[in-house]
């Protein structure tokens, strides 16, 4: 039994040794198997990763083949290029004032930094910065594979050395090209650069938030006196940490508000968490002890940060931002200009982009702006606006009646100086170059009286009706002091006496001759870069209805007195960087707009506005102030508008043109005698510029009239060529005398019974009828002069209030 039952244990032993064999063949077999797929896997996986790698260096190459390597020169000056001051200038190159910027920031060396502040940024920012070449290539996939896939968020993978590239070199696009090119340019730092200059050079260009008087601040130097009333070597370990995580989120993680108060403690806790997360990581680097880490983190750091300070006070007034503003502007122009854009099709957040562009260039690069402006006569201009501007004052409205004066260079369009307010602490707009009024009947030379003579369609002597009108639409039409003279009046006449009815049937005229209803606007007035406007079309147009500024209706007038060509009002002369290359360079672009002859005829008018002496006290107060000064041969127009709100007068001499604009800043009445309080004023003003610079104002020469000039012989009667007509079966002779009317194109026409611009039949009829019949050759009689001595009665421009919508 024994040994069968030992048989049968045999039996099964030998039965389960197979089953096992089996079991580990298996396993055996699928271990092999595996074996060999892991090997052809690292085959292929090395394979592909040296192709991988072939593919990924090639488009490196790709990427970069079009960055030239810098120099270890350009580098140092890109790296270091932190917000340099620019300033600006007078024409002469004396100081205006530095140009501030909204970072401040002061540099500072190596050995000025605490060497804990240095620890504590590099543990934070870049563990592996003391054994890499600029680059660490894992963070780098990580970052590219994150930035590919949209997964795991931010990754990080930038070094200090990359930052640095990023904020002095790049800009923080994400595009492949752009990362490209940081890597190249970090290990061009790497190579010509040490550890210490690297991070010394970031800590001096990273921003820092704000500080206790609530501006932005930039650099570890302001950070420390702007948080902690300390220079950056004078840093405890916490308030170390606190200023190394910063750069993170600066804004989020700053102490401050924009007013410089301390945050509350909800907000201020980001900053205190990330200051804990910087010792933490000192901790993890070994950069400080366990013991310094818990003593550190467990201080009331809170109790050191500055209290609130009032930040500096702004002092700069109107010439500092005017001068800004004209660089800011230009340098903007020629940014889009490089950019290959066409400003006509950027919106307005295009250009907003642009001109903050320009802004921070200019703040930033340490930028020479050499503006047109002349020291003497602008601090002559400013006394006078403070010791003479009362006479503006009328006591109708609340406040300052303002003002606005500009100085131009006839030849070149240079401004010479300026006033842009009574007091800056008042009123911070620049009424010279910025505020836009109704510019009254200073415009009728510019876009009436001018294009109508340069069209050939008037000489001076011609005549036009200024009989009583209405508009188109019924309104009535009428004169400053009346609503018409019941003549037809020449138009030297009209324009001495500024009439409002006679331009207007002018104007209506010409639209209706030249077939366009915008053509003073098209052919003349864009051409000086008048603002375009639906209002040059309508019927009130010559009477000043539209608004400009005092530089834009002064330019006007510029070109006249410069034999009819244009040259736009500039202020920057000059733009160099701190090399002294020239950023830019004024070129004067001048433009024909009228002809020679007719801003000839133009300024021989304007002359007799002023020396008439009808609308404007100038010439008298001139003379009584100085009467050599008087002698210069001054041109002229005043301007009024509605109930008096705006008052103009711009003069000019055969060098310079000087405008005056006055009025209240929200427009109200002001006196009738306003016009003749702003003549007074500005000439007071030219006075004084004269007592300090007579050269400017050209004595001794004179507007001649252009050699193109037709003279020809007119009846005084009809304005146009002496001679007999037959009109309705009559024959009229037109009366004499004769005079010379001045034409700029074909000369005077031969007279006709209609010879005027404006009037009804009727108009006609009794003209005719008062001073001369079929087949009489009566000279006029005294009547006319009858009606001008009554005129000599009220010889002022706007005594009365006017129903018409602008006048004079």
């Amino acid at each position: 039994m024994d040994n069968q039952n030992n048989s049968r244990k045999t039996e099964q032993h030998s039965y389960k040794v197979p089953e096992k064999k089996k079991i580990f063949l298996t396993i055996n077999v699928v271990i092999r198997v595996l074996q060999s797929l892991f090997v052809f896997a690292v085959v292929i996986l090395l394979l592909g990763g040296a192709l991988g790698l072939g593919i990924g260096m090639g488009y490196f190459a790709f990427l970069v083949e079009d960055t030239q390597p810098p120099t270890k020169e350009e580098l140092q000056t890109e790296i270091s290029d932190i917000t340099e001051v620019s300033k600006m200038t007078y024409t002469d190159g004396t100081p205006i004032a530095t140009i501030k910027s909204d970072l401040i920031r002061t540099r500072v060396d190596s050995e000025h930094i605490s060497p804990l502040l240095k620890k504590a940024i590099i543990s934070t920012e870049d563990e592996y910065f003391e054994e890499h070449k600029g680059v660490v290539p894992k963070a780098v996939i990580r970052a590219l594979v994150s930035d590919a896939t949209g997964m795991g968020g931010s990754s990080g993978g930038s070094t200090l050395t990359q930052q640095l590239v990023k904020q002095q070199i790049l800009t923080d696009e994400t595009t492949f090209k752009r990362k490209a090119n940081e890597i190249l340019l970090a290990y061009r730092i790497e190579k010509y650069f040490s550890k210490d200059e690297i991070v010394t050079t970031y800590l001096n260009v990273s921003p820092f938030g704000r500080n206790n008087k609530g501006e932005n601040i930039a650099g570890v130097e302001e950070a420390a006196k702007g948080l902690f009333g300390k220079n950056a070597n004078d840093l405890t370990l916490p308030q170390a940490a606190f200023i190394a995580g910063l750069p993170q989120s600066p804004i989020i993680y700053t102490p401050y508000t924009n007013t410089g108060a301390l945050k509350e403690d909800e907000n201020l806790s980001y900053g205190m968490k990330r200051k804990d997360f910087v010792l933490f990581s000192m901790y993890r680097e070994k950069a400080i002890t366990k013991e310094e880490y818990d003593t550190a983190k467990s201080y009331d750091l809170k109790q050191d940060f500055q209290p609130q300070q009032a930040a500096n006070q702004n002092t700069e007034g109107y010439l500092y931002y005017a001068v800004l503003e004209q660089a800011v502007k230009t340098i903007m122009d020629i940014n889009i200009e490089k950019a290959g854009v066409k400003k006509d099709t950027l919106d307005q957040l295009g250009l907003d982009q642009y001109e903050e562009q320009a802004r921070r260039e200019i703040q930033n690069r340490g930028y020479t702006i050499q503006s047109t402006i002349d020291q003497t006569v602008y601090d002559t201009m400013q006394n006078v606006v403070a010791n003479f501007g009362y006479m503006l004052d009328d006591g109708y409205g609340a406040g300052l009646v303002e003002t606005g004066n500009v100085l131009l260079d006839n030849k070149t369009g240079k401004i010479i100086g300026f006033v842009a307010g009574r007091d800056y602490n008042v009123s911070q707009s620049n009424h010279a170059l910025d505020t836009i009024r109704q510019v009254g009947s200073t415009i009728k030379p510019i876009s009436v009286y001018g294009p109508a003579i340069d069209q050939g369609m008037i000489g001076s002597e011609s005549r036009l009706a200024n009989y009583p009108t209405s508009y188109t639409g019924g309104g009535e039409l009428t004169n400053a002091t009346n609503s018409g003279t019941n003549t037809f009046d020449t138009v030297r006449h009209s324009l001495e006496w500024s009439y409002n009815i006679p331009v207007y049937h002018l104007n209506e005229a010409m639209k209706k001759q030249m077939g366009d209803d915008n053509f003073s606007y098209n052919q003349y007035l864009s051409k000086m870069n008048y603002p375009a406007d639906i209002g040059w079309s309508v019927e009130s147009a010559p009477l000043g209805t539209v608004e400009t500024t005092v530089l834009t209706q002064t330019n006007g007038f510029q070109a006249l007195a410069n034999n009819g060509q244009y040259q736009k009002g500039y202020m920057i002369e000059k733009i160099t960087d701190t090399s002294g290359k020239v950023i830019y360079e004024h070129k004067d672009a001048p433009v024909q707009v009228y002809s020679p002859a007719t801003a000839s005829i133009m300024t021989d008018m304007m002359r007799s506005v002023l020396d008439s002496k009808i609308t404007t006290p100038f010439k008298n107060v001139i003379n009584g102030l100085n009467p050599a000064f008087g002698n210069v041969d001054w041109v002229g127009k005043t301007g009024t508008t509605n109930s008096y709100k705006d008052a103009w007068l711009i003069v000019s001499t055969p060098t310079i043109t000087l405008g005056s604009w006055t009025g209240y800043d929200i427009p109200t009445a002001m006196s009738p005698n306003s016009g003749d309080q702003n003549s007074t004023y500005l000439a007071n003003l030219a006075n004084a510029i004269y007592a300090v610079r007579p050269d400017l104002f050209g004595a001794g020469q004179k507007f001649e009239l252009s050699k193109d000039v037709i003279k020809s012989t007119v009846s005084s009667f009809t304005g146009e060529k002496p001679g007999t007509f037959t009109y309705n079966g009559g024959t009229y002779t037109a009366p004499g005398p004769n005079v010379v009317s001045f034409y700029a194109k074909d000369g005077a026409p031969k007279s006709q019974y209609k010879f005027g611009y404006g009037g009804s039949d009727a108009n006609y009829s009794a003209y005719w009828g008062r001073y001369a019949t079929p087949n009489n050759n009566t000279a006029p009689p005294a009547t006319e002069k009858k009606e001008d001595n009554k005129k000599d009665n009220d010889k002022k421009e706007n005594t009365t209030p006017s129903s018409s919508k602008n006048n004079n």
